[in-house]
Parts: structure tokens; C-alpha cells; sequence
């Protein structure tokens, strides 16, 4: 048998673009696509060159790529700045006066900031590092909660040259740790705290219990979000507002080396130490200006929300980089979708009348959940554009966010990528590609993707594979901060010449890329390798399911059984009759092969505050041994409670 995963997920659904939205968008037919791609692919660097060119450049560059595998220097001798990109270009025209950000908190505050007012905050923040001793090069850890200062933060150190990593204000104290120790940062920016779920999260606490012992870091800068008392430890820690006072608003852009380190950020694997993600300046300017302004086809008037936390890529290519180099107008809110009700989201978009949403196929199965009754009750007329990033979104949750959230007017647009590869590798355009429900479509311009087999041969349409890059792009990493040889093997070494994606996926008969989940998540059932993604998509597919995760444990006659987790929406009761139903379910979906050994009933999933499932936990659950590992980036360590519980 074939090493490959099979695929038995089918989708005939197809929806066209709109000739509305096709005579606005940048790409206005599917036909224009295919060719542009075709030319892309002949010649990536004339491409790419052109993209480069809607960016300020210092210095530009005396050649586009340079190339030595898997050594990327694009934009060779060019010089640019970052927070320039996103902030200086727009100054001399109508966008000075125009949103940048438009920040709601979870207590219902708010701050609207135009470019000109962001950019005074930038230049400030800027001299207040310089202040304190942050020089080009240097290192600057950020953990905050989603406040405009961490948006500031971020661009202050993009001015003055700094790099910086950003670590999610959900994760522990062990976390800030463990990336203080490998990026070498020696400054902390953090607030005293922030809000969740109507709770003040104690921020500057977990900064304090990380920095126990710690000789390193020479200077805390703390924002001031609440009225909470915190340790102010002198001689190391600053107030933001005060050491405000002592600088001025007049800060120019540093240029820097198109390779100069933009920022370290740090994937959090479920086992092992966590990667730091290198990205440099160029290259990902250029890759994030470039599929934002194709993808979410940003108009003057848009009011854009990315529902990503600045902690993760999303939010550091599509919150910041990406939109504020195009002059978007990109909405911020600190805290949980369902606070105080399950309808935050859908009033927020109802009073700030927001044009594009990007938000995570986890986010819209807990909408879906919690019943079409809360959507209905707002406005959501002006949203023009959808969109879904960080897994593969099953059909029936795009045809519901389709129905119900888009009025079946809006384009979803459902896109593929990765924290290693900077920006958006597949994904459709609003105005050419037609959509089919649970699939990332085709790739982005310049960007050669293929599926293969374990030699690295490229299998026909219809049968699984392996997910890899043929042609270096200008966003990819550029290595694994201080661990060459680790970025060499997990991603270079597994297929011979390509990029390594680490995800199993098929192309159907259009050619449309169908991402089936991540290949350690492959379930090995009987001889037969099943995708984890397409078993929970069956499962979401019957009526009474809301969300599903699937994963393996040790049979003796299987190799694999197979254990679902299911979360049933409003109104549905768990039972056995029920479990029955959806295993039936499933088996006429995909396959008996792939029928649920076990259904467990669930009120949640373990989840990170990201909204990534964590199955790791699940699997040990399954498998009915004791949990271990890092539980600490949890949203809900009760829901573990009430898995293993329920498994007696």
C-alpha cells in the first residue's frame, strides 16, 4: 500500500465571484489569474521586483534573489525601513488624517489613532528604547496584552533597527523564560495587566516571576492599562507614560540592509524546545504588502479586522505589517469573542461598521455553537469580504460563515500559510478565483507549491501527499535563530531541493490544494493513513455537531483506533443513540475505514487562548494515560478536567 494519505473528501459547491466585486478587485477573473500566475512562475524575480517596488526604498537593490539552497538573500544591497513602510509614506496625503487604528477593550474602551497620531507614538517610543539603551541589532521582548501599545511597540523597534519577538500575553512566565534565554533579549516591554473574560490578567506579574534571577535584561518598560498596584522594581523597571516625558516626538526612520532581522518569533511546539522564527525586512515587507493588497483588496474606506493577537504571525503580517503598509484602517479589540455575551464580535462590526474579517475556523465552529440567534440580532450589511487563516476550515463551518455572517455576498477568502513561511503561500482572490467550501484553492503569485510522495515525485490529482515549495519566496524564514542545523533538518531535509511544509494535502481535478492536516496528526487505522482534518469535517457535516477533534490510540488489531471528541451545538443532548448517528455519519462520508471507534461528548476542546486545539493532550486522554507535558498556555485547564472525567 502507498505511503500516501487518502483523501475521500468530496465538494461540488461552487461559488463564483460576484461581477461586483470582480470589476472593483485587483485581479478581476480567474483567467487573469492563471496567466499572471503562469508569468510569475516563469520569471518569480520579475514579480517579486515589481511588488518590491510599491515599497519606500533607501537604497534599492542591485539583485532580487540570491539564491543557495536553503540560504535565501532577496533584495540584495537594498535599504528600507519597516515602520517607515507603515507609517512615514502616508504622512504627505488625505491618509495623514485618516485611521490607523481603530482599539477596543474588553470593558467597552476605546482609542481611535490616525496615522499622523500613530506615527508621533512610534517616534516617541522609539527615543524612549534609545533612552534606554536599545541600540540597532538588539534584541526586545514584548508581552502585552492587545492594546495600541503593543502595536507601537512593535513599530518603535522596526524604527530604530531593534528585533524584536513578541511572546502571545497568554503564555507563562516559563515562556517569557525560555525565549529571554534564546533570543538574548536584555529589554522587556509589558503593561501591568489587561482583561479577559471580565478578569484583570495579571501581566507584569509573570514578567516579575520569569525575571527571578535574572541578570540579563537591564530594563523593563511597563504600559499602564489598569489601575492595579504593581512590584516596580527600581533601578530595572520604567513607567512607558513617564519616561515619555523625557523624549522627544522627533525620531527618523534608521535604514537598514534589506536582510537586516526584523523580528525573532517563536513557534510553540507541543514538544521539544520552541523554534525562533527568523524573518528579515525586506523580503517580508514585500511578501505581506503584496498579499494583502491582492487578497483582502483593500479599499480607502475599509475598515479591516484581523482577530489575531499580536503574538502569533497573523497578527504581526495581517494586524500590523501588511495592512498599515497599504494605509488600511485595521481594527484592534483586547479581549474574548463571547465577553459579556456571544455576540461581542458581531456588534463590533455592527458599530464599526468593519468591511473585511479574518478570523480562525476555530472562532467561527464556537460562533456556529452558540446558535445563529446572536449574529441575527446586529447589522453585519457592511462586511464586504471574509476571510480564515491558521487551519483548515471544514465546509460545513465555511457554508455557515457564508450564510449567515456573509449574507452569501461576501468572497471567503480561505488562505494557507504558516509562521516559517512570513505570508499567505495559497490562498483564492476576491474577484477571480471561484470558491469551493474547505479549500485554500491555488497559490499566490510567485509561489510554486506541490504535493509529493515520499521521493519527492509529484503525485497525480486526487491522491495525497506531501505539501512542499519548490521556488525560495521573498517571506520565508530565514533560519531557526541560533540553530542553523535544526532549520536545515526540519524543513529542508525531508524532501530533497523543496521547502517542507510539514502538512499532508491533495489537489482535486481543478488543481485546487485541499489541506488534510498535519502529517505527525496522520492516523494509521488498518493499514489505511487517514488526515485528521477530513474525519472532523464529517463529523462537523452532521447536524448536531458544532466542532470536532479526532486522534489516534494504540489498537491492538488497527495499529490505530480512532477516538472523536465532539462539541455539540445549542439545544443538541448527548447520548449513545446520538454517537451512533454521527459514526454512521462519518462512514457514509468518507469510509467504514473511517468510522469513530469511540465519540466522546465534550462542552469544549483544550484550547490555547490562540484557539489551537491542543492534541497532544487529547491523544494522552485518549489513550487513557497520564497527562504531561506544558498546560500552562491553556485557555481552560478545567476542560482537561472534565475530558478525563468523562473517559471513566
Amino acid at each position: 500500500m502507498a505511503k500516501n494519505t487518502e483523501s475521500h473528501q468530496e465538494e461540488t459547491r461552487v461559488f463564483k465571484p460576484s461581477k461586483e466585486i470582480a470589476r472593483a478587485a485587483e485581479v478581476k477573473s480567474f483567467a487573469e489569474y492563471k496567466k499572471l500566475h503562469a508569468k510569475s512562475l516563469k520569471n518569480p524575480e520579475k514579480f517579486w521586483a515589481r511588488e518590491a517596488s510599491h515599497l519606500v526604498w533607501s537604497k534599492k537593490w542591485k539583485k532580487v534573489l540570491n539564491w543557495k539552497l536553503p540560504y535565501a538573500e532577496w533584495f540584495v544591497g537594498g535599504q528600507l525601513n519597516a515602520s517607515e513602510n507603515c507609517l512615514d509614506r502616508h504622512l504627505d496625503g488625505p491618509r495623514r488624517n485618516k485611521a490607523a487604528i481603530i482599539w477596543e477593550g474588553e470593558p467597552g474602551d476605546k482609542k481611535t489613532l490616525t496615522y499622523q497620531q500613530l506615527h508621533r507614538e512610534v517616534c516617541v517610543f522609539s527615543n524612549i528604547l534609545k533612552r534606554n539603551g536599545v541600540k540597532k541589532g538588539d534584541r526586545v521582548l514584548i508581552y502585552m496584552p492587545l492594546i495600541p501599545e503593543a502595536v507601537i511597540a512593535m513599530l518603535g523597534c522596526a524604527r530604530i533597527g531593534a528585533v524584536h519577538t513578541v511572546v502571545f500575553g497568554g503564555f507563562s512566565s516559563d515562556s517569557i523564560k525560555d525565549r529571554l534565554a534564546d533570543s538574548g533579549a536584555k529589554i522587556v516591554v509589558t503593561a501591568d495587566a489587561g482583561y479577559r473574560r471580565g478578569q484583570i490578567v495579571t501581566i507584569k506579574q509573570n514578567v516579575d516571576h520569569a525575571l527571578v534571577g535574572n541578570t540579563q535584561v537591564k530594563r523593563v518598560i511597563v504600559a499602564k492599562r489598569t489601575d492595579i498596584e504593581v512590584n516596580i522594581q527600581e533601578d530595572r523597571d520604567v513607567w512607558w507614560h513617564q519616561e515619555a516625558q523625557y523624549v522627544s516626538a522627533d525620531c527618523p526612520a534608521v535604514p537598514v540592509d534589506s536582510e537586516h532581522p526584523l523580528f525573532i518569533l517563536y513557534t510553540s511546539g507541543s514538544t521539544g524546545k520552541p523554534k525562533g522564527i527568523l524573518h528579515t525586512t525586506g523580503g517580508y515587507m514585500v511578501g505581506t504588502a503584496a498579499t494583502s493588497r491582492y487578497i483582502f483588496d483593500f479599499k480607502e474606506n475599509d475598515i479591516y479586522w484581523c482577530t489575531a493577537d499580536v503574538g502569533w504571525i497573523t497578527g504581526h503580517s495581517y494586524l500590523v505589517y501588511g495592512p498599515l503598509a497599504n494605509g488600511t484602517t485595521c481594527m484592534l479589540y483586547e479581549g474574548a469573542p463571547n465577553w459579556p455575551e456571544p455576540d461581542r464580535f458581531w456588534k463590533i462590526i455592527a458599530e464599526q461598521r468593519v468591511t473585511i474579517l479574518y478570523t480562525a475556523p476555530t472562532a467561527i465552529r464556537a460562533f456556529m455553537k452558540w446558535g445563529d440567534d446572536w449574529p441575527k440580532k446586529h447589522d453585519l450589511s457592511s462586511l464586504r469580504l471574509l476571510g480564515s487563516v491558521g487551519e483548515p476550515i471544514n465546509p460545513e463551518a465555511w457554508m455557515w460563515y457564508h450564510k449567515m455572517i456573509g449574507a452569501e455576498r461576501c468572497p471567503i477568502m480561505d488562505t494557507w500559510w504558516q509562521t516559517e513561511t512570513g505570508a499567505i503561500l495559497i490562498s483564492p482572490l476576491p474577484g477571480a478565483t471561484p470558491l469551493k467550501p474547505g479549500t485554500a484553492t491555488l497559490p499566490f503569485f510567485g509561489v510554486d507549491a506541490a504535493i509529493v510522495d515520499d521521493n519527492g515525485k509529484e503525485v497525480p490529482h486526487g491522491e495525497s501527499g506531501k505539501l512542499v515549495i519548490r521556488k525560495p519566496w521573498p517571506s520565508m524564514l530565514r533560519t531557526i535563530y541560533g540553530d542553523k542545523a535544526r532549520y536545515k533538518k526540519t524543513y529542508w531535509s525531508e524532501v530533497k531541493g523543496c521547502y517542507f511544509t510539514g502538512d499532508g494535502a491533495r489537489r482535486d481535478k481543478d488543481g485546487y490544494f485541499w489541506v488534510i492536516g498535519r502529517i505527525d496528526d496522520v492516523l494509521n487505522v488498518a493499514g489505511h493513513r487517514l488526515g485528521t482534518a477530513e474525519v472532523e469535517s464529517a463529523i462537523v457535516g452532521h447536524d448536531s455537531a458544532a466542532e470536532a477533534a479526532v486522534v489516534g490510540r494504540p489498537d491492538e488489531i488497527k495499529g490505530q483506533g480512532v477516538v472523536a471528541f465532539v462539541v455539540l451545538k445549542e439545544g443538541h443532548i448527548a447520548s449513545k443513540e446520538l454517537a451512533e448517528k454521527i459514526r454512521s455519519h462519518v462512514a457514509k462520508a468518507i469510509g467504514p475505514i473511517a468510522k469513530p471507534d469511540e465519540i466522546r461528548f465534550a462542552e469544549a476542546l483544550p484550547k490555547t487562548r490562540s484557539g489551537k486545539i491542543m492534541r497532544r493532550l487529547l491523544k494522552q486522554i485518549a489513550a487513557g494515560v497520564q497527562i504531561t507535558g506544558d498546560t500552562t498556555t491553556l485557555e481552560d485547564l478545567s476542560v482537561l478536567t472534565r475530558l478525563s472525567k468523562n473517559g471513566e
